[in-house]
C-alpha cells in the first residue's frame, strides 16, 4: 500500500492552524490541526472526507480504523460508487475562512469540502463533503449554496478573500473613511493616526482624537474579521458580537500626550489577540497589560462603560453591526474578583457603574 502523501499545506493568517490534503492510493482528505503550543487546547485534529480513489464498499471501513488508516466512505453515502481520479495539488485551493479558525477545500474552481470553524471547539469533528449524498459518522453532505448555510459561507469568503487580493476592489480606502468619519463626527477632528497592523493584513488603525479636557483613541479594522467561536457560543444572535473595535480614554489633568499614547498601546496589543489566541473579546471581558497605568495590572472591557460619553453607532462591517468596546484600567484585586467567577466581569462592570467609574480614565480606588 502507498503511504498517505501530503499534497497541500496552507496554514491561516496567524499560522495558529494548519490545513492539508492527503490521499494515498483509496482516499482523499482534508485536514485541520492546531498549532504544537495550542495542542492542549486543540488536541484533536479535524478530518473531512473528500473522495475515495477506490471503488466504494458496502460495508463501512472497519479495517482501515483498525490499522490506524483514513477509512474510505461506505458506498450508501457516496455521489460516485467508482474510483474517482487523484487530485492534481496544482488544482488545489485552500481558503481560510474570515474568522481564520475554519478552512474551504477548493479544486479547479469547484468546491469539494469544509470544515467550519466552530467545529474546532466541540469534542468531536464536524465536516462538509460534496461527494457525500447522506449524512454518515465520517462526514456531511455538502449539497449546495442554496441548500447548504456552510456552502453559501464558503462561496462568500472566496468573494471575500478576491477583493482583497486585487487593489481596485481593496475594500480598506471605504472602512477607514467611514470610521474617521464617525469618531471625528462625535469627538471632533482626527490629530493623528497610528498604523497598528505591522505591515500585514487586515489593515488597522488608531485614530487619536481629543477636546478640552480628554485624549480619545479608537481602533479600526478589527472588525474586518469576526471574531472566533462566536458562531457556537451566540448562534443565531452571532452578527450582534462578532464584530468589534475598542477604545480608550483619559483626561488631560492626570498625563501628559506622550503618556496617553503609551497607554492607549494596550488597545494595539489587544486588538490582535482574538485571531492570535483564537478567542474573543467580548462585554466584561478581562486582560493583562504591561501597557495599564503605573498600580494597575490590566483592563476591562466594556461598551456599557461609553453611556458616560454618549452612545453613538459605529459603521457596519460586511453587514453587520460592529460594537464599541471601551478599555477601563483594573488594579490586580479587581482582575482576580472577575477572573474568580462566572460572570465575574460583568459583576465588576456594575459595580463600577455603580461607583461612577467612566469611560474616560481618572485615578481611582480599588473597588475590591
Amino acid at each position: 500500500m502507498r503511504q498517505s502523501e501530503i499534497i497541500a499545506e496552507v496554514s491561516n493568517d496567524k499560522k495558529t492552524l494548519f490545513a492539508i490534503v492527503e490521499q494515498d492510493e483509496r482516499v482523499v482528505y482534508l485536514y485541520i490541526y492546531a498549532r504544537e503550543d495550542l495542542r492542549e487546547r486543540f488536541p484533536r485534529m479535524r478530518g473531512c472526507w473528500v473522495r475515495n480513489l477506490s471503488p466504494a464498499s458496502q460495508q463501512d471501513d472497519s479495517e482501515a480504523l483498525a490499522h490506524g488508516l483514513p477509512p474510505m466512505l461506505a458506498a450508501q453515502y457516496c455521489r460516485s460508487l467508482e474510483a474517482e481520479a487523484p487530485l492534481d495539488p496544482a488544482g488545489i485551493q485552500i481558503l481560510w475562512n474570515e474568522s481564520d479558525d475554519g478552512a474551504a477545500l477548493w479544486y479547479h474552481g469547484l468546491l469539494l469540502a469544509v470544515i467550519p470553524g466552530w467545529s474546532l471547539y466541540i469534542d468531536h469533528s464536524v465536516s462538509y463533503s460534496a461527494g457525500c449524498i447522506q449524512q454518515n459518522p465520517l462526514t456531511f453532505p455538502l449539497g449546495s449554496a442554496s441548500t447548504n448555510t456552510q456552502y453559501a459561507l464558503a462561496d462568500k469568503t472566496r468573494q471575500f478573500w478576491r477583493d482583497w487580493a486585487h487593489e481596485e476592489h481593496n475594500p480598506w480606502p471605504k472602512i477607514q473613511r467611514n470610521f474617521v468619519a464617525c469618531y471625528e463626527q462625535r469627538f471632533g477632528p482626527a490629530v493623528k493616526y497610528y498604523a497598528i497592523d505591522q505591515g500585514t493584513w487586515p489593515p488597522m488603525a488608531i485614530s487619536q482624537h481629543e477636546d478640552e479636557e480628554n485624549y480619545y483613541f479608537f481602533t479600526m479594522g478589527m472588525s474586518i474579521r469576526p471574531m472566533p467561536q462566536i458562531e457556537l457560543i451566540f448562534n443565531d444572535e452571532a452578527e450582534h458580537y462578532r464584530r468589534i473595535e475598542l477604545a480608550f480614554a483619559v483626561g488631560k489633568e492626570y498625563v501628559d500626550e506622550a503618556n496617553a499614547v503609551q497607554m492607549a498601546s494596550a488597545i494595539s496589543s489587544y486588538a490582535q489577540l482574538p485571531w492570535e489566541s483564537l478567542t474573543w473579546l467580548g462585554e466584561g471581558h478581562t486582560l493583562v497589560s504591561q501597557a495599564a497605568p503605573l498600580g494597575y495590572e490590566g483592563h476591562i472591557i466594556s461598551s456599557a462603560l461609553g453611556a458616560s460619553v454618549g452612545k453613538f453607532a459605529l459603521p457596519g462591517c460586511y453587514g453587520d453591526p460592529v460594537t464599541l468596546l471601551w478599555a477601563s484600567p483594573l488594579f490586580a484585586s479587581e482582575l482576580e474578583f472577575a477572573q474568580s467567577r462566572p460572570n465575574g466581569g460583568q459583576e465588576l462592570v456594575a459595580m463600577m457603574t455603580e461607583a461612577g467609574v467612566e469611560a474616560v480614565f481618572a485615578p481611582r480606588a480599588p473597588l475590591v
